[in-house]
């Protein structure tokens, strides 16, 4: 019985701490501090030399979770990660995911073997343990801060953080290897890596695939749908790790696979991930802290003071503008995104592995990344809104989003019901626009379901539900948000072939000459690139009209005020220039026309 009784105080206490790690991040949030921060204290205030008295040595069972919990968080990352916004930023992305973690541990070896006292295999397997950024601090950091950081930036240290990790955790075993057992020629070495990465992009790939299949044609009972995807990622990663493949690589990609293809219950899918995901992240943030003794802390905290300095200052800034050198990034790009290579639960979880197979002075790579991380969490972590203002890559922040309802039909994967509440300034309420992919479908006023016809006019405070692909749901956020006040155009933007946004498809045509379907003449450009548009306007975004396309030159207020004309290549004449006393008269009537409207 006294076992048993152990093993409930053990569930007990483990319960407790998760409990008091997620009650903290409440905390955490209220003063800006890096919340994985606290979930580290708490498991040190748990620890043997805290307050809790808990003794925990066992690295086999941290490693296992660690290995679990990060296989979740890098699946779940690949989930939300599209394919059409990671095209333009994938070289550079791998590039520094691969050569830049190269170059971040060879830089930071030198100071770890003359600081720590260590050989050069010894530095260098220092050097990997930190050289990898970890995606969960990053973007939980983004987002507390509430950051809207500028789309490539953003896209390319979402692809770095989520595929950095499979090199490092490579780079570290080899070296653990080397070690352990002896000498090992560099072409062995890259063999071993060649086949890892292939073998894991194959089984990620195809086991990805397998489980998209799996989901459309096996009726699973409802809510069975998360946990199988949860498993099979575990699965996927299993079977990479017995076949000497990259399980991280392999799970990442996977996860890429199934969120870039309809599926069945995708949206639960999501939901149940984001909280494993954090679950994974609370219970191996607060297990890596029991780990850590702050007694054994003391010998080495100058030393990996040093090595946490230099890495930030001069080994990641220098990795990063070698390897984006060949990539049109300007020096604020670089410089924000070698400040904001936040290091996490990672390089903890790396850390343990010497300490696993048991090589000497196991525990100073241990204590080493324990001190890398809570500085580099500290220092980055707290300043990083500060230095994306500061190096102007951070986006002006709009209101928050609507809360988006959205329900999977069962039995169907082209369409599925999203929900919004109509607000007062949103765009479809004002200007009654709608995309054309999507369709009204119900109207619930009052606790009572009615059709939109029988709602017509829709008020705010209706919920209206809509039918939408799945992949576009989201695109229909900024028609139920408070729009925002639109900005003038710059004059000096209106030259040959540019108009204002607010210009009428019927002004267009009878300057131009163009067809347009009468019933759209009183449409502005703005309404029209936002009805055709599956996302959010942006610089460049065109739609075509007629023989031509509409080209989005400027943006004000989350909407086009500039647009190009852009004619076809076997045109044989250009159209004429819009003058000023055009673009002057385009204006009156458009004023008038909203005064006699009002």
């Amino acid at each position: 019985m006294a076992s048993l009784d152990s093993v409930s105080i053990a569930i007990l206490l483990g319960a407790v701490l998760v409990m008091a790690g997620i009650l903290s991040s409440l905390l955490a949030l209220r003063f800006g501090a890096p919340l994985l921060l606290f979930f580290l204290f708490i498991g040190m205030a748990a620890g043997e030399a805290g307050p809790g008295g808990l003794h925990f040595d066992d690295v086999k069972t941290a490693y296992v979770v660690g290995s679990v919990s990060l296989a979740l968080i890098l699946f779940d990352g690949g989930l939300k990660t599209h394919f059409k916004a990671i095209q333009t930023v994938l070289a550079p992305s791998m590039m520094l995911a691969t050569v830049g973690v190269l170059l971040t541990a060879l830089i930071t070896a030198p100071v770890a073997k003359y600081t720590l006292g260590m050989s050069w295999t010894e530095g260098l397997l220092t050097g990997a343990v930190i050289a990898s950024t970890d995606a969960a601090a990053v973007f939980l950091l983004v987002h507390a801060q509430g950051l809207r950081l500028r789309p490539r930036v953003g896209a390319m240290l979402e692809v770095e953080s989520g595929t950095n990790d499979p090199f490092a955790v490579f780079l570290t075993l080899t070296l653990v290897k080397l070690l352990s057992l002896g000498d090992a020629s560099a072409g062995h070495v890259v063999m071993e890596f060649l086949q890892e990465s292939v073998l894991g992009t194959l089984i990620g790939m195809v086991g990805g695939l397998l489980v998209v299949m799996a989901m459309n044609r096996v009726a699973l009972p409802q809510g069975l749908h998360a946990p199988f995807v949860c498993t099979a990622a575990l699965v996927i990663f299993g079977l990479a790790q017995i076949a000497h493949a990259s399980g991280f690589l392999a799970v990442y990609l996977a996860g890429m696979v199934i969120g870039n293809r309809p599926t069945r219950a995708h949206n639960s899918v999501v939901t149940f991930l984001d909280a494993a995901t954090w679950l994974a992240q609370i219970v191996m943030f607060v297990m890596l802290g029991l780990l850590v003794s702050p007694e054994r802390l003391v010998s080495s905290i100058l030393p990996a003071i040093a090595v946490a300095v230099v890495l930030m200052v001069v080994a990641r800034p220098l990795a990063v503008f070698l390897c984006l050198q060949p990539f049109r990034f300007n020096w604020r790009e670089k410089a924000f995104v070698s400040w904001v290579g936040l290091r996490g639960a990672v390089a903890i979880f790396l850390a343990s592995i010497p300490m696993l197979v048991g090589l000497p002075n196991a525990h100073l790579y241990f204590d080493v990344a324990f001190v890398v991380v809570i500085i580099s969490l500290l220092f980055q972590g707290w300043t990083l809104g500060y230095a994306a203002r500061l190096l102007h890559v951070a986006l002006p922040r709009t209101d928050r989003g609507p809360r988006r309802i959205e329900l999977d039909l069962p039995g169907q994967l082209e369409q599925q019901l999203v929900g919004y509440s109509v607000r007062p300034k949103s765009l479809y309420l004002k200007r009654g626009l709608i995309p054309s992919w999507s369709k009204p479908t119900l109207v619930i006023r009052d606790e009572q379901i009615l059709t939109p016809e029988e709602a017509a006019p829709v008020a705010a405070g209706d919920y209206l539900y809509l039918l939408a692909p799945p992949e576009k749901a989201e695109s229909l956020d900024r028609f139920f948000v408070d729009m925002p006040p639109s900005t003038a155009p710059d004059p000096h933007l209106l030259g040959d072939f540019m108009v204002p946004g607010e210009t009428t498809l019927g002004d267009l045509a009878a300057i131009y000459g163009i067809a347009i379907d009468p019933a759209q003449a009183s449409l502005t450009l703005a309404d029209y690139f936002d009805i055709h548009l599956d996302r959010a306007p942006k610089v460049g975004a065109a739609v075509p009209i007629d023989t031509i396309d509409l080209v989005a030159r400027s943006l004000g207020g989350g909407r086009v005020n500039v647009v190009g004309l852009r004619l076809p290549e076997d045109e044989p004449e250009p159209l004429p220039r819009l003058s000023r006393a055009q673009v002057f008269r385009v204006k009156l009537k458009r004023t008038l026309a909203g005064l006699s409207g009002a």
